[in-house]
Formats: C-alpha cells, structure tokens, sequence
C-alpha cells in the first residue's frame, strides 16, 4: 500500500508503519519444562479416588523421573549464554545466588531439597518471561517495526539476519543526575550554573506571586535577579549584568523562599549524558571544565564497555567496573532499591535493541481489522465523557479566579488539582461501569457462556446509539491497540488464514512515539513526519517529571516533540531552558472565550485548556477500557475474525486444595483436576496482586504448576478474600506465525497508531 493509500477505519487514519513486539527466546523453549505423557497420566486418577495404591505409586515414580529430566533441561537453560546475558541485565545478583548453585547441584543424585526445588522455579520464572511475554526490553525483548503492503494478502516476515539488527545501551536519567549533583557541589562550577525561575512563580513589577498566597513586594535589586533567572544565564552572567547587586546573596534568599532554582539540572531525555556534557563543554574556567569532563568521560568509558561486551563474563565485568567508578565519583549506590516510589530503570545503564526481522500485512489483516472501528468509536466515547466531566469541574474554578482578575494559568492549574485527582478519578471509574454496561446492551452476552460470536454488521447501529462523540484534547485523537496474530504457522499467517486477538486498547496516547520504540527505528524522521501529518499546526504539551513510580522513566518519554511545539511546565521544568517554546505556567494566561477555556502563551499562540491536562486526563483513561464488567467468569468475545476479549476466570486463592499440598506428585494431579473443574484451558496467564507482573502458568508443567500454587498461598495469607485472574493464552505457544532466520517461531504483538481524524 502506498503512502496516499494509508489504511483507515472509519474515521481512525492508522499509521502507515506499526511496532513489532516480541521476546528474544522461541515461544516453543516453554514447552520444553512439559514432561511428555505425564500430563495423561496424572489424568487417569479420578477425583473421588483415593491417591494410593500401586498405579500411584507407578505414577510417583514417573513423575520423580520426569522431576529429574526437568531439572536437567533447567539447568541447560541456566547454562545458555543468551539466557545468562539476560539475566545479568535484568537482574546480576541472581547469577551468583541462585544460578551458581543450581547449576552444581546434581539431579538425581543430590537430594531434591528445598532450595534446589527453589532454584528450578527461578529458572522457570525468568524462561517463561524470556519465552511467551511480550516485553520490549534489551534482546530478550527487541523492537520490531513493519509497515502495510498490498502485495502480501495476510502478515509475512521478513526475518533479516540473525535476532538483533542494531544494539544500543543507554543511561537511566538518575545516574547522569547523580553525577550533575557532584559537579553542582564544586564551588568553582557554581558560577557556570544558570538559576531558573520556578515555573508556577509569578512576577510582576515588583509583585512576585505563588498560587495560594498572597503578593510579595520585592526590592528592585531582587526583582532585577528574579527576572534574569531564565535557566540560561550562568550565574555569573547575571552578576555582570548587575555589578553592583549583590547577585549570589540575592541568589540565596531567592533559593530560600522557594521561588528559585540554582542547582545543575539536566534536561529529560534519552540521552542525559549529552546534555550534561553540552553544560560542561561551556565553562569557561578550564580547570573545573577538565575536572567535570575527566569525570563524565570515565562514566562514558565504562558504558561504552558495557555495549561492547559480548560475553556474559565480559558484561558483568564491564558492570561491576562502571557501578565502581560510579559510587566512587557520586558516593551513590549504583543500583536503586525498589520501592513503590522509584521508576522502572532500577540500574545505570539499560539496553533497547532493534530486531532484524520485519512484518509487512496485507489486505486480509485490514479486513479482520474492521472491529476495530467500533471499539475505537466507544474508546473516543470514553474520552469525550471524561474531558466534558473534567471541563464541568473547572469552569467554576475559572470563574471563581476571574473574579479578582486575570487568571495565570499557575494558579489555574493548582486551583484544579482537587478536580483532577479527586472528582475526576471518582468519575473516571464511574464511567469504566458505565462503558462496560453500554457494551453488555451491544454485545447481549448470555449469561454462562464461554464463546460468544457477533457480526460488527448486526451491532453497528447499536454501538453508534450508545456510543457518540469523541476526542475531548488533543492527545486523545490517538489510540494505540495491541494486537496479536494467531495463524497455524507463519505460511497460513501470509495466506491470511489467521484471527486477530486483541490484547490492548491504549487510549489517549500514541505509544510508539515513547523513547523505547522511537530510539529502535530505523530512521525517526519518518515517524516525525507521519506526526506532522496528523498535526499540521503546533500542539501544546505539558511538561512532566522525569521518572514517577512505574510510569514514567526515560524509555518511556514521549518523544515525537517537534521545533513547533509548545511545552508548558506546570510544576516540573525538565525540557531545555534554551528551547525557544517552552513556557512557564506562571506567564501563559487562562480565559473564557464563548463557553470555552482557552490558554493564551506569551507569543499570543492560543490552545484549548484540557491540552494543559493532557497527562492527567491519559493517566486517567488509560485503564478505563474493559468491555466486559469483571465476574467471576466472563467469556470469549468474537467479532468478525477478531477476539476482543479472551475468556478470563476470577477465582478466590483461599481453600484451593492443590496450593497447600506438599507432595508434588498429589499437587499435579489436584491442579489438574482443579483446573478441569474451573473450565481452564491448558495455557494461562496469571495475575495476583501479590506478584510484580502477570505470569505464564502451563498445566502440563509441575515446575509451573508449583509456581502457581506458591503464587496463590501468597495471596492467600496476605488476603483470605483474595482473587487471582486467570487469562486464556490465545495465540498459544503453537500458533505463532513470527520467525526468525533459522525458522524458530517467537510469541508477538502488533503495536498500531490511530488518529482521529474528525475534528472534534
């Protein structure tokens, strides 16, 4: 398909190019941990029969053998230099404390005790995330990227060569801030950083104003200061602008009330390093400059070591050197502790690949992506209902401001917080019930089912009766659907012999322009200009943290940000100083202009006020897409050729008989007739909220089997009323369609961007 050809449904414009996910180990690798034959056998015990007796013992002894065979195919895992590489990026210590030991214990010799047991399911753990998620992190989770092709009816590959095309290691942001915190403190840098006003602080005349309090008179000298405190001006600049002002006094006082910042601070991005070494490149005192370029060089040494190391032996080296020379240069420990405050990126350096191969997809995929335009329809719904929510919430707020006079857009936003983290999250779940009761009047699911089949072309006109409206800011006009191909292999996938399941629907966002997939591509002028397309004019973008609990880090930052673009810091000002459209909230204004709240920058640029919470309002509607109300049991959802909701089980952890039995063999056996008794299919994904991230359970396997049960007596103690959510594996580990240059198949996900392309 050519570029004036690019695919539409209904309204939603998708991009011409798509992310390609997958992990870097063949799906088939999980299959490995199944014993062949003993899930029959385990199966030949009926459930009121007593487990004794001669066939058990029979049984016993197969499974003992299997355990033994089990734990030898484990340790060959353990052993795999690919396997070994990706623990030491994902987590080093587990080398040394769990698989050292394991890989010298002898099975079938050494007695099968506690920690060997323990040590087998470490492996499995990290194998079934290597294997069947769909990460993308490092080779073990490498981007892919695709584009639409009329020339190929359904999804082909082209594999390329080998598993990575390009490699690349990158710094997590708080290590490039630790060492700008060491530089900030040579008193012979001080001068050569530029203090920068704090975004929500206004000054006018001599009246400087935080949201909140009340005006403070200001000298002329402190207001002369304040005024150059742009975040560009050195320090030093400004005292010569002022000789006789006391600059670093008023400097201090300023640092003191809260209204400045003189401090180094390295603007957010993908590559910090660059930036810090741009400030330090221009101090114009060479000893200092030296010292601070001796010190970054250093760190840049031993990351480029870290990219080149092809062994894992060569890696962990190459690791251990760097956290050295880092804790020795920043008194900083060179891996952050986990916490429910710190971001993803818990180390210094974190890798991000590109895969070789590429998928092209064809008219067949288009077509079995029709349902999705109603989905999308309902998702533009979803947005529109939260904006007008939010926007009924601020206009008193606005009025209420306006009566003392203009309103700056500092204040405005402080005056909301109460609406956007209060009223609006009330509303938010108010909305997710009232989407998912719409979609039961669409879909009309009986009660008790397991497959529920519908033609889009009986439910159109009833999903645009429930479902009308869209957008509601700017940001919303993009919806990023993750959807996975389920073929008999990669020759049926090219056919077009295939379903679509739908994994996720991201609303508000374009995800692909996140750093982790946008720093993978092989040329990102062609996403800048697919975003040109879908925005001719400049947008206005909230500037947020850098990092924030699991949500935001550095590979995840948005960067399809163009020349044109505004970006507003409210709170946090992490962009450039230097860049021209960057704009303090304190110096934009907020007016009503015919029933509608509009910003007004300082260059006279005009936007509608829900742009300025965009990110709220994303974080907000980014859950908020389920077309089933959790139950117990809900079904399999079909329209046309696409699943767009796999069956899911809700089901309590207390009182499950398998979890608590210690005898391997009984628990195998009760897990299986406890899964047949539920309905479950062989391949689950599992999440309990006492687990990081949902797993892969497979029933054919004790060692997953035995995960599971230690998963479930966790929640369990933790919440005697707690529930696990069991989720059908579809596509299974047999219909994957992706490959590789030596035919090996890998589990993916298809990664669009969608854009709304009526005005709202």
């Amino acid at each position: 398909m050519t570029e004036d050809l690019v695919p539409s449904l209904g309204r939603w414009r998708l991009w011409n190019q798509f992310a390609l996910r997958g992990p870097g180990f063949p799906a088939d690798g999980v299959l490995r941990l199944s014993p062949p034959g003993l899930a029959e056998a385990a199966d030949k015990f009926d459930p009121d029969s007593p487990l004794s007796g001669p066939e058990w013992d029979g049984f016993t002894e197969e499974l003992s053998a299997a355990a033994v065979d089990t734990a030898h195919i484990l340790q060959d895992i353990a052993r795999t230099p690919a396997f070994r590489q990706a623990l030491a990026w994902q987590n080093r210590p587990v080398l040394r404390t769990g698989i050292a030991p394991f890989l010298r214990w002898r099975p079938g010799i050494d007695p099968r005790s506690s920690m060997p047991r323990q040590r087998e399911e470490l492996v499995a753990h990290y194998w079934q995330r290597f294997c069947v998620k769909n990460d993308t992190i490092g080779f073990f989770g490498p981007v892919g990227w695709g584009r639409w092709d009329g020339s190929v009816p359904g999804a082909a590959v082209d594999t390329g060569t080998g598993l990575i095309a390009d490699s690349r290691v990158y710094w997590a942001s708080w290590g490039i801030d630790a060492l700008a915190k060491i530089l900030d403190a040579d008193p012979e840098l001080r001068g050569w950083i530029a203090p920068r006003r704090v975004p929500f602080v206004v000054v006018d005349g001599d009246q400087v104003r935080v949201p909140g309090r009340r005006p403070t008179t200001v000298s002329a000298a402190q207001a002369a200061v304040l005024t150059r405190c742009d975040g560009v001006r050195p320090a030093h600049a400004v005292a010569a602008d002022l000789p006789d002002t006391d600059v670093p006094g008023i400097l201090t006082d300023l640092v003191s009330r809260r209204w400045v910042t003189w401090r180094l601070e390295v603007p957010a991005g993908t590559h910090p390093e660059r930036a810090l070494r741009a400030w330090t490149e221009q101090v114009g005192d060479p000893g200092p400059r030296r010292r601070a370029l001796a010190a970054l060089d250093l760190l840049e040494a031993g990351r480029a070591k870290v990219a080149a190391a092809d062994e894992e032996s060569e890696l962990i080296a190459a690791m251990e050197e760097l956290e050295r020379d880092f804790t020795r240069l920043t008194d900083t420990a060179a891996v952050r502790e986990k916490s429910a405050s710190t971001a993803p990126c818990r180390a210094l350096v974190y890798s991000d690949t590109r895969r070789s191969a590429t998928a092209r997809l064809g008219p067949a995929v288009l077509d079995a992506l029709a349902p999705l335009r109603l989905l999308m329809d309902s998702a533009g719904w979803l947005t529109a209902r939260l904006a007008a929510t939010v926007a009924a919430g601020i206009r008193p707020v606005h009025a209420r401001l306006a009566a003392s006079g203009p309103v700056d857009l500092a204040s405005f936003w402080f005056a909301c917080l109460p609406v956007l983290h209060g009223t609006a999250r009330t509303a938010a779940d108010d909305l997710q019930r009232e989407f998912a009761a719409r979609w039961q009047r669409v879909l009309d699911v009986p009660e008790g089912a397991r497959r529920v089949s519908v033609r889009t072309a009986d439910i159109k006109a009833a999903v645009s009766h429930e479902f009308t409206g869209g957008g509601g800011w700017t940001a919303a006009r993009y919806l990023s659907p993750d959807i996975m191909v389920a073929a008999d292999g990669p020759e049926a996938a090219a056919r077009g012999d295939l379903t679509l399941v739908l994994g996720e629907l991201h609303l508000a966002a374009n995800t692909l322009g996140a750093s982790l997939f946008t720093h993978q591509h092989p040329d990102i002028r062609e996403l800048l200009a697919l975003t040109d397309r879908d925005h001719p004019a400049p947008r206005l973008l909230p500037l947020i943290p850098k990092e924030h609990r699991a949500r935001l880090s550095a590979r995840v930052r948005q960067t399809l940000v163009r020349p044109e673009d505004y970006q507003v810091a409210l709170t946090d000002f992490t962009a450039d100083p230097a860049r021209q459209r960057a704009v303090h909230s304190a110096d934009a204004v907020v007016q009503e202009r015919d029933g509608e709240l509009l910003v007004l920058l300082p260059d006279g640029a005009e936007f509608p006020v829900a742009d300025v919470f965009s990110h709220v309002l994303t974080t907000l509607s980014m859950d908020l897409f389920r077309l089933l109300t959790p139950a117990p049991h809900t079904p399999r959802v079909t329209l046309d050729r696409m699943v767009v909701a796999r069956e899911t089980w809700r089901l309590s952890a207390a009182g499950v008989d398998f979890a608590d039995d210690k005898d391997e063999a009984r628990r195998f056996v009760r897990a299986r007739q406890w899964r047949a008794r539920q309905g479950l299919p062989r391949f689950v994904f599992v999440v309990s909220p006492t687990e990081s991230r949902p797993f892969y359970v497979d029933f054919d396997s004790p060692v997953y089997v035995t995960i599971l049960a230690k998963a479930l007596r966790r929640l369990a103690r933790k919440d005697p009323h707690g529930t696990a959510t069991f989720t059908e594996m579809l596509p299974t580990p047999e219909q994957t369609w992706l490959t590789d240059d030596e035919g090996r198949r890998y589990t993916s996900e298809l990664r669009f961007v969608a854009f709304d392309t009526q005005e709202t």
